[in-house]
Parts: C-alpha cells; sequence; structure tokens
C-alpha cells in the first residue's frame, strides 16, 4: 500500500509512512497495525469518498468485515487523532456513499518530525486563522515607526482575546517588515487563511489608517476601509478597527462579544508611547537594552501609575536581568520584579501578560510552583493565541519539574508564532526539559537547532555542553562550554544556582560539572 517514505501533516498530528508511526507533537500515539492503515488510506486518497469494498480491500485485503466493525475502527482511528463520530472534523462519514478525510493536509517526504521549516507550507488550523502584517509608516518620519508597530500589536492583542480565532503573534508577522509580500506566500508561510494589512499616516494631531483584509488562498479582497481620528482618540480608532476585521472573518460573532473583547486600556498615550519603546528596548535582549526597556518603563509608571503595559515591561526587564545574568544588584532586582508583577496583577487579575509574568516570577524567585502554575494555566486559557504566555508556561512547568508539559507549551508556542525571531528560546527550553527527561540526544538536536536561529545564544550554548557531557562527547561538550564562556565570561555553576529554579534542574548542573564549567 505505500509507495516511499511519506510524512502526512495536519492540525499537530503526523503519520510516517516509513516507521509506520502516528506522532502527536514530539510524542508518538500508539495505534493497532489495521488502524494504521485505515487512517494512512484514508489521507492518501483524501481527494475522493473512499467506499467501504475499498476499504476492506485495502485494508483487510477483502475479508469479510461486518458494518459494526468497521464502524468501530473508524472511530478508533477518529478517537486517536483528536476527532469523534460525533464531531466527524477530519474523518466524514457520508450516508449510503462512503468515507472521506476532510482536515487540511501537507506532505512532505522524508522530513524530521519537529523540524522548524519557515519555508514550507503550514496546515490551516480547523478555525478562522489570521495574520496582522506591520503597517506601513506613510509619517515620512523614522522616528515614528514605534507607533504604526505599537497600532499593529494592540489589533493583535484585540483579536487574540477571541477563543476562536487562531492569531499568528506579532513576532512571526513582523518577519516580513519592510519587504514587497505576496499575500498567498505569507498565508502558506505562516499557515493562515486571512491576512490583515495596511498603512498609518500620523500627522498635525490626527493618525490616520487604511486596512484591508485579504484572503490568502484565493487572493479575493474581503474587507477594505479608512479611518482618520484625533489623535487623543486613537484607542477608540483601535475598538473601531478590530471590530470591523473580527466581523469580516466571522460575521456572526454577537456585537456584544466583539464589545466585551475589545476591552480599551487605561493608559493615557504618553504613558502608552513610552510603554512601546520599553517593549522595543527589551527585544534587544541585552545589558543596556534592558536597562533602557527598565528606565522607559518606569518613566510611563510615573505618568500613569495603572499602566499594565508598563508594570509588564518593568517587571520583565528586572526579571531578565537576574536570568540572563546581568544584573548589579540581583536582590534589587527580584524585589522589583515581584513587586511590579504584583502591581499588574492587582491592576488586571484577567490579563494575560500580567498572569504570566506574576507565574514565571513566582517560579523563580519565590519557588511556589503551584501558584505559578496557577497564574500560568490561567494566562493560556485567557488568550490561547499568545505566543507569549505559552513560552512562559513553558518555563513554569519545566521549572516545577513538569518536563513533557513544558515541552507541549514550547511546541504551542512555535506553532502560533512559526516564525519569531526569538524561535531558540523555545528550542532552547525544549533541550532543557529533554535533558532532565534523559532524552539527551535528542537535546542535542534541539539546542543545535536553537543555535541555527541565533548562533550567539548564550543559553543555548549551556544547554548543549551540559546534553553532550552527559553523553560523554566530552571534548565536544568542552567546546561548547568555551563558546557559551566566550558570550557570558561571568557565568559559573553557583552564579546560576544562585538565580533561584534549580531545584528540578539536577541533570543539567551535573552536565554542567562534566563539561567543565566553572564552579
Amino acid at each position: 500500500m505505500r509507495g516511499g517514505n511519506l510524512r502526512y501533516r495536519f492540525e499537530e498530528f503526523a503519520i510516517d509512512t516509513d516507521r509506520r508511526e502516528l506522532h502527536r507533537g514530539a510524542e508518538v500515539v500508539t495505534i493497532a497495525p489495521q488502524v494504521f492503515d485505515l487512517l494512512e488510506y484514508l489521507i492518501r486518497n483524501r481527494e475522493r469518498v473512499v467506499s467501504k469494498d475499498d476499504l476492506i480491500n485495502a485494508v483487510w485485503n477483502g475479508r469479510s468485515v461486518s458494518d459494526a466493525a468497521l464502524t468501530t475502527r473508524l472511530n478508533v482511528a477518529r478517537s486517536a487523532i483528536g476527532d469523534s463520530g460525533d464531531e466527524q472534523r477530519l474523518i466524514k462519514t457520508l450516508p449510503r456513499k462512503g468515507i472521506r478525510f476532510v482536515g487540511q493536509v501537507r506532505e512532505a517526504a522524508g522530513s524530521n518530525l519537529g523540524e522548524v521549516a519557515p519555508e514550507s507550507t503550514l496546515v490551516l488550523p480547523d478555525k478562522p486563522s489570521i495574520a496582522v502584517l506591520p503597517f506601513e509608516n506613510m509619517s515620512g518620519d523614522p522616528e515614528q515607526e514605534y507607533f504604526a508597530d505599537g497600532m499593529v500589536e494592540e489589533i493583535i492583542t484585540a483579536l487574540s482575546r477571541f477563543k476562536w480565532l487562531f492569531v499568528i503573534a506579532r513576532n512571526s508577522s513582523f518577519t516580513f517588515k519592510g519587504k514587497a509580500v505576496d499575500i498567498k506566500e505569507v498565508g502558506r508561510r505562516l499557515g493562515v487563511r486571512y491576512v490583515l494589512e495596511g498603512s498609518v499616516r500620523k500627522a498635525s494631531g490626527k493618525v490616520r489608517i487604511a486596512g484591508q483584509l485579504i484572503d490568502a488562498v484565493t487572493g479575493a479582497h474581503i474587507w477594505a476601509d479608512k479611518f482618520e481620528r484625533d489623535l487623543t482618540d486613537v484607542f477608540a480608532l483601535q475598538d473601531e478597527v478590530t471590530v470591523a476585521v473580527v466581523s469580516a472573518v466571522e460575521p456572526k460573532l454577537r456585537q456584544t462579544e466583539i464589545e466585551m473583547a475589545t476591552r480599551r486600556p487605561l493608559e493615557n498615550l504618553t504613558a502608552y508611547d513610552l510603554s512601546l519603546r520599553a517593549r522595543q528596548k527589551s527585544s534587544l535582549r541585552t545589558r543596556e537594552g534592558f536597562a533602557e526597556s527598565i528606565r522607559l518603563a518606569h518613566r510611563a509608571l510615573d505618568l500613569d501609575p495603572r499602566s499594565i503595559s508598563a508594570a509588564v515591561a518593568a517587571a520583565n526587564g528586572h526579571f531578565n536581568n537576574v536570568g540572563l545574568g546581568f544584573s548589579t544588584d540581583p536582590q534589587f532586582d527580584r524585589s522589583e520584579a515581584i513587586r511590579l508583577a504584583r502591581l499588574a496583577l492587582s491592576l488586571d487579575e484577567n490579563d494575560e501578560r500580567a498572569l504570566s509574568t506574576a507565574g514565571l516570577v513566582t517560579a523563580l524567585f519565590i519557588g511556589d510552583d503551584e501558584t505559578a502554575i496557577d497564574y500560568s494555566d490561567r494566562a493560556v486559557a485567557t488568550n490561547p493565541n499568545s505566543h507569549f504566555v505559552w513560552n512562559y508556561r513553558g518555563w513554569v512547568y519545566q521549572l516545577a519539574g513538569q518536563y513533557e508539559e513544558a515541552i507541549r507549551s514550547f511546541e504551542r508556542g512555535i506553532r502560533v508564532s512559526p516564525l519569531d525571531p526569538v524561535i531558540h528560546n523555545y528550542l532552547a527550553g525544549i533541550g532543557f526539559a529533554l535533558i532532565e527527561l534523559r532524552r539527551f540526544d535528542e537535546a542535542v538536536a534541539f539546542f543545535k537547532r536553537a543555535l541555527r536561529q541565533n548562533s550567539s545564544d548564550g543559553v543555548a550554548f549551556r544547554g548543549l555542553a551540559s546534553a553532550l557531557a552527559h553523553l560523554g562527547r566530552d571534548a565536544e561538550a568542552r567546546e561548547a562550554a568555551a563558546r557559551m564562556l566566550e558570550i557570558d565570561p561571568t557565568f559559573t555553576i553557583s552564579g546560576r544556582i544562585s538565580r533561584g529554579g534549580q531545584t528540578n534542574l539536577k541533570l543539567l548542573v551535573e552536565g554542567f560539572r562534566k563539561a567543565g564549567v566553572p564552579e
């Protein structure tokens, strides 16, 4: 029945016809050989309705099979891929005609599971999916670039609150910034059905926004509109744009649900500008970048003490100072990270940014895993389309010693933001979890993939050194440790332990010692 090694990918599943394996993410789903044959046959012949006789000839070699037995096998196959006889989302029975696999499938010849391949076509999710591209800054003033970017970020955030939408994260959408793009290609690379693009002109106290929504599969224009508002009314403009876009994608949404989801921020415009600039600086992930981010975020808080965005930016700046070894006063940065995370949570206990930040700060600096997990789970429940919350949830679960769940979180973050410029952080996170699961060979592969994304990622070099040491590849381990020390000359094992969160990272630390990392 098989004609060479193929992988069929659909939703979070993949079928390897050579190994005869069904995978869900990085996990192998155990199914009976006959169920595998049935599933493979349906997927391979997905362009047509397969009759009962076709299935019996292909899977049972023409033996007599009752309708009840066939139905049972079909339902087992559905269950293995998260479908059911009632829902029939992927395997559909057409009365008196036959069966057809109706899910979106991507084929790959001999590809490896888990590879991040931005150039390939991603499977469309089973719900409306959208990417918002960076709006073109028409102001002619490079200093106003942050305003155009911030406008798009707010639209992405508002759209992401709709749990029935699959929204691509800002980091992946912004890889197309400043480029002439083909919308169909954008849709294929990001795995979305719809793309929103537009332009922003900010001048003379006014802001003018033009936007258009395009079907990335057909290229058809679904919606287009222009808005002009006084700059002081920018949040009303954001609400209006968001309502229009979501209504175009899903016209049956009730207006009240849209109004509830598009919460207007409390920040005044000046604090808002400062918070946007703070985010820009923190994305540099350098000592200087975090210092400037903290300064800007605190200025925003001085102007608007109720700014959640500023509190989160400041808390993350202090947190990363400690976590990345940049701090000159770790105790102060810990205290500030805890204080600011609590401030953000007190301003809105249902804000996913506040919940995620509080979760990671609680896990690393307070050591209360139960509370940290609760915060992280609430964050993803509030906004399942945010790569930020899945990334932080991955680190929280890893610090809590729940490594399989950590891996699932990082994988979901990668799917939400498949072209993320900091995807190496997710890959390294998976690598660290694999070390503690004693899957050292796999860990090495993930750290190397992270380093292909960012060759100066000292965190990935740390993990690579530890994993190689556990495998007895001493020369390679010491080379990785040396590269890590070139990037971070002050790194020591005792310094890493003093940052917190080492209780469930014992194998990582053990690998450091084997690799010759300074004590």
